[in-house]
């Protein structure tokens, strides 16, 4: 058996490793992660919000560039004057606090009915057939957060939008160009259009 003061020790060792791993893994290595992030990408760091410029000469937060965003009125529906994002399965639409996608496989009789009430609103508010709709436009995410369209579906939905706006289809359909993002790293996954910049962009143009 170990005396009382060989136990002791050990408590007393233990102790000490616990305090330098305490001061070294939840205070410095943590800070010092704060400060290379606050420092080197400030803007990932505090979560990539988006400001506008206020009448009042002041700033506003809208959102932020990785989450997305629903364009409704005050009973959800689509507002046509906005580009419109993909559909969300994260709460009522884009919460945060309950990313997830629907789980749904393909042959689930919800989802099924889900893309075909999807298909036919897209078809009457943008005027196109079934078979032109791109499956972002009927499919939510997997994280239910995703901010960006394919450049089809932002496309897809210029001659609303120009429409509603009363801006000439090839002012709105140069702004979607301009807009878009490319590949990471310039081939890693697709181009994509982040809806909630293009929509600030579309704000900026006169009618």
């Amino acid at each position: 058996m170990s005396s009382p003061r060989t136990t002791t020790r050990r408590y007393w060792v233990a102790f000490r490793a616990m305090l330098v791993f305490t001061a070294v893994l939840g205070l410095a290595y943590p800070l010092t992660i704060t400060l290379i992030g606050q420092l080197v990408l400030p803007a990932q760091a505090n979560g990539s919000l988006v400001t506008i410029e206020t009448d009042t000469a002041g700033t506003e937060t809208v959102g932020s560039a990785l989450i997305g965003q629903s364009f409704t009125d005050a009973k959800g529906t689509p507002l046509p004057e906005w580009f419109q994002p993909r559909p969300s399965a994260a709460g009522d639409g884009y919460d945060a606090a309950t990313s997830s996608g629907s789980n749904w496989g393909p042959e689930n009789p919800d989802l099924i009915q889900a893309v075909i009430e999807r298909t036919q609103a897209i078809e009457e508010s943008d005027g196109v057939r079934a078979e032109q709709i791109p499956a972002d436009a009927l499919t939510a995410s997997a994280s239910g957060l995703d901010p960006h369209i394919s450049p089809a579906y932002a496309r897809l939905q210029v001659s609303r939008v120009a429409q509603e706006r009363g801006i000439p289809e090839a002012s709105v359909g140069a702004l979607v160009e301009s807009n878009m993002q490319g590949r990471v790293l310039g081939y890693l996954g697709d181009p994509t259009v982040n809806v909630l910049e293009l929509n600030i962009a579309l704000a900026g143009l006169k009618g």
